[in-house]
């Protein structure tokens, strides 16, 4: 794909649509989306607005019980739209979220986007069963860098088809830090064939986080119709309206609370109550 690096959007998306949507078709064709036009949409890069974008993340493999409950209780505090959490902690962190605006999140094949499709079909389930309101699942990198598209939309459209009937968002984990320009296109159009909800940039554990020029190609490419989550290394209020500015509409981050604490440093100097 080297050869199309220098081409628009726009035209990177004339380009590579039809093999994608051809593979799409092989096993089935296009899904409908479930998230709602204006959570799909650019938003504005206000701070007042930052924490209700905010999925706050807890995914560190020493997680523990008690940071999973300040997590949740913060999440409530704050506003913020998601608290994310691995498997092990998803039914503590429903139990704690229930009944709150704040709404239990769960990932699959996490974070290599390397596993065998029935395992991330179960996987889906069993953490939908859980609770789970969102889903975050890798998609499977080799096969989207190889342009084997049918096998990359596979685990996809399983997960959007046992999520959405479920009220369940999926976003679509791209893993830009691994993908050249075309390679990222290429995965925003698979997301949106395949019914994802959203595209986001970005596990956290990969060889690069959110960069501004990610989230701007992905917001390009899925235009409003797709939420765009830009994820990983965004631990300032400044980092955060970045991002917005560049398109995303949602943000994964571990810094939640410090990121609500700059914005009210910031109106608390400009004499604005929070």
């Amino acid at each position: 794909m080297r050869t199309m690096e220098n081409l628009s959007p726009a035209a990177l998306a004339e380009r590579l649509r039809p093999p994608v949507l051809s593979a799409v078709e092989s096993l089935g064709g296009p899904l409908e989306r479930r998230i709602a036009p204006e959570a799909a949409a650019p938003q504005q890069a206000r701070p007042d607005r930052l924490p209700g974008l905010i999925d706050q993340i807890l995914l560190k493999p020493e997680a523990t019980a008690g940071q999973v409950e300040e997590t949740c209780r913060e999440a409530i505090e704050y506003g913020f739209a998601v608290v994310c959490v691995n498997a092990a902690y998803l039914a503590l962190a429903s139990r704690l979220l229930n009944g709150s605006a704040v709404r239990p999140g769960g990932v699959v094949a996490f974070p290599l986007g390397a596993s065998l499709p029935e395992i991330v079909l179960s996987k889906a389930e069993r953490l939908i069963a859980l609770g789970a309101g969102e889903l975050d699942m890798v998609v499977q990198v080799g096969a989207l860098i190889e342009g084997d598209y049918a096998r990359a939309a596979a685990d996809v459209r399983a997960v959007v088809q046992v999520a959405h009937p479920a009220g369940v968002l999926v976003k679509l984990i791209l893993e830009t830090g691994l993908l050249d320009p075309p390679q990222i296109v290429a995965g925003c159009i698979l997301a949106d064939l395949c019914g994802a909800d959203f595209v986001k940039t970005s596990t956290g554990f990969g060889p690069a986080g959110a960069r501004v020029e990610d989230v701007r190609l992905m917001r390009a490419a899925v235009g409003s119709r797709l939420g765009v989550k830009a994820a990983g290394g965004i631990r300032s209020m400044l980092a955060a309206l970045s991002m917005i500015e560049a398109g995303a509409c949602r943000l994964g981050t571990s810094s939640g609370r410090l990121i609500v604490e700059q914005i009210r440093g910031r109106m608390q100097a400009a004499g604005v109550e929070s």
